[in-house]
């Protein structure tokens, strides 16, 4: 939740991991870290999940529903991984926007797709997930990834969202969420804490952008109450689906 600093007239503050920044500097702060670790996002993935995010995206993939001719809205797209599947779903017919806040992202995600070959169906579009720019009801699908616990307002953004959607279209956000079991909470903290920073500094000679990254995670909504506001955002048909013991979960609502 954002609070207001000590004052009648101060800024409200919200959660930058752990430290509690004015909402004004939020952003800022998220673009330095992504501009920080962009080059080496990709590695950086593969070596912090053991490969498994490959599986988590794929189980995206598999539930979105995508069939050609759809239009599929991207959010925090980053580098790639689900546009290029969603782009060989959709077909010629079909349209894929990969959407980042982070210029320095969406260019390492463009570079990428474009050397791979994917380009007819697929744009590129710098944009804030709380302020789409978009029309209403133009999407079939809307997917964010690994990057909704990095947004202000988590709710303007999901209303966002289902603006965006047609009636009948799907949200997917998939999310690190909150281990099911405590001895595994315990374990996941030890590797958060001590190895992924470690690994940000030998990779990337930066911990504290993976230092954040640990603490946001554990800032981010559990999965009964994301599940909540995306209700409250208007979303039916709310469902999610923990994966690796609940270290992450894909939610999936429906536009009435």
């Amino acid at each position: 939740m954002n609070e207001p600093r000590e004052g009648s007239n101060a800024e409200p503050t919200t959660h930058f991991g752990y430290q509690r920044v004015p909402e004004s500097q939020k952003a800022r702060k998220v673009a330095e870290v992504f501009h920080s670790v962009a080059a080496k996002y990709d590695l950086m993935n593969d070596l912090m999940s053991g490969g498994i995010h490959r599986l988590w995206k794929r189980f995206t993939i598999e539930l979105s529903g995508v069939r050609p001719g759809n239009r599929v809205l991207d959010i925090a797209g980053g580098t790639g991984d689900l546009t290029r599947q969603f782009s060989r779903l959709v077909g010629p017919s079909g349209e894929v926007v990969l959407a980042d806040i982070n210029a320095s992202m969406l260019k390492v995600g463009r570079d990428k797709l474009l050397d791979s070959g994917v380009a007819g169906n697929v744009s590129f579009v710098q944009a804030d997930a709380e302020k789409l720019p978009f029309p209403d009801n133009h999407f079939d699908c809307v997917t964010i990834a690994f990057g909704l616990r990095n947004v202000t307002h988590k709710e303007d953004a999901l209303r966002s969202m289902l603006r965006v959607l047609k009636p009948g279209g799907r949200l997917l956000v998939l999310e690190f969420s909150k281990p099911t079991s405590s001895l595994l909470s315990k374990a996941y903290d030890a590797y958060s804490f001590t190895l992924l920073p470690l690994m940000g500094k030998l990779v990337t000679n930066d911990a504290d952008s993976y230092r954040y990254l640990a603490e946001s995670i554990r800032m981010h909504p559990d999965q009964e109450t994301l599940k909540a506001m995306m209700v409250d955002a208007g979303f039916e048909r709310v469902t999610y689906h923990n994966m690796t013991g609940g270290i992450v979960a894909l939610h999936r609502g429906i536009k009435p």
